[in-house]
C-alpha cells in the first residue's frame, strides 16, 4: 500500500477573515454556501466577475471563529484587493498570514492520519493548524494549513516527504484544476471544469457574482467544453497550445507534468475523437484523453 506522504504547496497561500459579519460578507460573493462551513467542515468554491467568468478559485474553513482561505498565492493580492472592494460596513476584517504554510498530503490513509473520516470537506485541528479532507475529491487526499515549520509537525506524526512533482501528476490524473494553471481568468466557465461534480457550487443559495451565468450554463445545457486529463506523446505542449482534430479546432492545453496534462477539450471534438479516432494533436504532440470516473458528461446527442 502506498505510503502517507506530504508536499509543501509554495504556490498556495492563506489568508483571514474576521468578524461577526465574516461569512454573511462572503456568502453574497462565491460560488458555495459558506453558511456550511464550521469547525468540522470547510468546502471549496469561486470568486466570479459579474458576468459569470472565473476570477479566483478557493478552500475555505473555520478555525477558532476566524475563516481561512486557501488561494493562489501569486494571485492572493488581487483577490484581497476585490473582497475589500464589496466590503462597505461589513464587519469584517482582511488579513494575512505570511507564516502559515500549506501542505497537502496524499495516500490512501492520507484521512485516517488525522482522525478524519473520508468525507470531502472533513476537517479538524492539528498541530496549531488544521487539517482538511479535500473538499472537492477524497481521493484527491488532505490538505494541511500549519503555522512555522509545518513540515516538522507532519513529520513528527510519521508522514514523509513526497517527491515535489508526484502531487502534481497525481492531480492532473485526478482531472482536477489547479487556479489560474488551468482555468483563464475572466475567461473560464465554472461548470466546464468541474465545479459542480467537484461540490464548488452550491444551487440552493440566495444570490452572488456571476449567478445567472453559472445557473443558465447549467440549467439550459449550455457546457460546450471540459477540462480532462490527456496523455501526451512527444514534445509536452505550453499553456494555451491550441489543440486540433484532424486539422479542426478541438482545444486547449494547460498545465502539465512530463507526459500527462490537463486540456480544455470541446465536447463535440471528444465525442468525434472517441467514435471515430483520428490524431488530437498540439504542435508535435498526440493526445489521448481520459475520463475521470467524477466527471458527468452529457449524453451524446
Amino acid at each position: 500500500m502506498a505510503e502517507t506522504q506530504f508536499t509543501r504547496l509554495s504556490h498556495r497561500a492563506l489568508f483571514t477573515l474576521e468578524g461577526e459579519d465574516r461569512k454573511t460578507f462572503l456568502q453574497g460573493l462565491v460560488s458555495n454556501d459558506v453558511t456550511r462551513i464550521d469547525a468540522a467542515h470547510g468546502l471549496y468554491g469561486a470568486f466570479l466577475t459579474p458576468q459569470g467568468k472565473f476570477l479566483h478559485e478557493f478552500f475555505a474553513a473555520e478555525r477558532q471563529d476566524v475563516l481561512w482561505l486557501e488561494t493562489e498565492a501569486l494571485r492572493l493580492p488581487d483577490f484581497v484587493r476585490r473582497l475589500t472592494l464589496y466590503k462597505l460596513r461589513s464587519k469584517v476584517v482582511l488579513g494575512a498570514a505570511p507564516d502559515w504554510q500549506v501542505f497537502a498530503v496524499t495516500g490512501p490513509d492520507a484521512a485516517r492520519a488525522f482522525g478524519l473520516t473520508d468525507q470531502p470537506g472533513a476537517a479538524r485541528a492539528f498541530a496549531d493548524g488544521l487539517v482538511l479532507v479535500d473538499p472537492r475529491l477524497a481521493r484527491a487526499g488532505v490538505r494541511a494549513w500549519l503555522p512555522g515549520d509545518g513540515a516538522a509537525a507532519l513529520t513528527a506524526a510519521g508522514l514523509r516527504p513526497a517527491d515535489p512533482g508526484q502531487w502534481d501528476r497525481d492531480r492532473i490524473a485526478l482531472g482536477l484544476a489547479d487556479g489560474s494553471r488551468d482555468m483563464t481568468p475572466e475567461k473560464a466557465l465554472l461548470l466546464e471544469n468541474g465545479f459542480d461534480e467537484l461540490r464548488g457550487v452550491d444551487w440552493n443559495k440566495g444570490c452572488y457574482l456571476g449567478q445567472e451565468l453559472t445557473a443558465r450554463t447549467k440549467y439550459r445545457g449550455l457546457v460546450k467544453k471540459r477540462l480532462l486529463p490527456v496523455t501526451i506523446a512527444g514534445p509536452a505542449p505550453e499553456a494555451g497550445a491550441p489543440i486540433l482534430l484532424e486539422g479542426a479546432e478541438a482545444g486547449e492545453m494547460r498545465s502539465h507534468a512530463g507526459d500527462l496534462g490537463l486540456a480544455l477539450l470541446r465536447l463535440d471534438a471528444l465525442g468525434q475523437w472517441t467514435a471515430n479516432g483520428g490524431i488530437l494533436a498540439a504542435g508535435d504532440a498526440v493526445l489521448s484523453p481520459t475520463t475521470p470516473t467524477w466527471v458527468r458528461l452529457p449524453d451524446p446527442t
